[in-house]
């Protein structure tokens, strides 16, 4: 009896495999997760930083396999070499679908990935280096490109002759006759260079028997998308407006506090988003940093406007501009003439904007209601030598000595009396004779006189 039971319970267990293994199977491979991206724009700072979010993201959700949905015609060399190595070196399988086009920077990206698959009509390859006037780049930067290509071509079992002769004319391959190469997705089938024809996403799941796999499409999260917000030149030249602005009110009115703290905002908008896409370098930020020292040691510590105040605001114009362009130490080859016309564009009109914002808002804003419940209201007794500037119409023209240094506020003292003063143009040192030329609600307005 005993052995006869024994090998019921066996029988049993087994034929519960037999009907349950095909359940099994299929949940096994409902579990396959397949994290898919898109880039469907220029390769740049933005792109690399989506890629890297992006496989953060697959590593996170433990994504089976990527697929990279692409359409462009590529982009800055050095953004795409980082996502070429980070596709190669992502431990789980990464599929392209290439939409349409893959030229240039899009070319050597599909290369990277295991497999390759392109919708009807679409084109691979024209992988020329170009600089910033759309000319072909001097022969080091095709040698580079080259080099990648072909090596991108073996790792994945690809043909690097042909990957090397979509780089320039001059490799000998019977396809580009002379011509730099580019397939079609006929062609890059029959060559290798493409495991299969495609019209849409899921027929590449289809081909990959992943179409019963949990699909997770990658977005931006809100905190990225704002980052690229503030990416855009022309909000970039409302962010600068800001921080000069607001400079220069919390030094002409020092304790209110609101107009640094607004430029301090400001400037962190400005500088965070172009440092996490690597454009802005800890050395363009140095030079930013250096470039105000040098404005404050002139307002605060050196006489006069020279040297020091040239050469910051000269370092401040430099270093916001670089910030904003993927250079490389100051070498612009691979950046876009209009690129850079719109940093630059974008830093004139910023402070040319604040430059006028200040002299049309200045005397209303110091004289609002809103601005004097802000600013520090000491009480200076006639008692005590000082005077209202509001009946000060008795006092223009009248001479008298700078009793602090006015940089360009200070006081000064007539017939003996104390007044708040303002100069007018420039800095006024302690102990120069002043002319009154004119009040406002808080100070007489002076000028420097022989």
């Amino acid at each position: 009896m005993k052995t006869y039971s024994k090998h019921w319970y066996i029988s049993f267990i087994c034929l519960l495999c037999l009907l349950f293994s095909p359940a099994i199977l299929l949940a096994q491979k409902a579990k396959q997760k397949v994290l898919v991206m898109e880039i469907k724009s220029e390769i740049d700072p933005r792109t690399n930083r989506y890629t890297e979010l992006a496989f953060d993201e697959a590593t996170a959700i433990e994504a089976d396999h990527v697929l990279l949905i692409l359409d462009t015609f590529g982009g800055a060399l050095n953004d795409a070499d980082e996502i070429r190595t980070r596709i190669l070196e992502y431990p789980k399988p990464v599929y392209v679908f290439i939409n349409k086009d893959a030229a240039s920077a899009g070319a050597l990206i599909s290369l990277a990935c295991d497999s390759i698959y392109m919708a009807p009509g679409a084109n691979i390859g024209a992988a020329t280096v170009v600089g910033a006037d759309g000319q072909a780049a001097p022969g080091k930067y095709q040698s580079y490109m080259r080099s990648i290509m072909r090596s991108t071509a073996e790792a994945n079992g690809r043909n690097p002759r042909m990957a090397e002769a979509m780089v320039e004319a001059s490799v000998d391959t019977t396809l580009s006759a002379g011509q730099v190469l580019s397939l079609t997705t006929s062609e890059a089938i029959k060559y290798g260079f493409c495991e299969g024809e495609a019209a849409n996403m899921n027929e590449v799941l289809a081909k990959l028997n992943l179409q019963d796999a949990e699909i997770v499409t990658y977005q931006l999260s809100t905190t990225n998308k704002v980052i690229s917000f503030f990416l855009n030149p022309f909000i970039s030249g409302i962010l600068l407006l800001v921080i000069i602005g607001g400079l220069y009110f919390e030094l002409q009115t020092p304790g209110v506090g609101f107009p640094l703290a607004a430029a301090v905002v400001a400037g962190t908008l400005y500088l965070v988003p172009y440092y996490l896409n690597g454009l802005a370098e800890n050395w363009e930020i140095l030079l930013l940093v250096a470039g105000f020292i040098l404005i404050l040691l002139e307002v605060f510590v050196i006489p006069g406007f020279g040297v020091a105040g040239i050469s910051g605001i000269a370092l401040v114009i430099v270093s916001l501009v670089l910030v904003m362009v993927n250079n490389q130490n100051f070498d612009f080859t691979f950046v876009p003439s209009e690129q850079l016309m719109q940093s630059m564009a974008s830093v004139v009109i910023g402070m040319v904007g604040a430059a006028i914002f200040i002299a049309f808002t200045w005397n209303r804003l110091v004289g609002s209601k809103a601005m004097q419940r802000l600013v520090l209201n000491n009480k200076f007794n006639s008692e005590e030598g000082y005077r209202s500037a509001n009946t000060a119409e008795h006092l223009i023209g009248r001479v008298g000595i700078a009793h602090t240094r006015m940089m360009p506020n200070g006081r000064v003292m007539i017939d003996d009396v104390m007044y708040d003063a303002q100069a007018r143009d420039g800095y006024i040192e302690k102990g120069d004779n002043v002319q009154v030329i004119d009040h406002t609600t808080f100070s007489l307005r002076v000028k420097k006189v022989g």
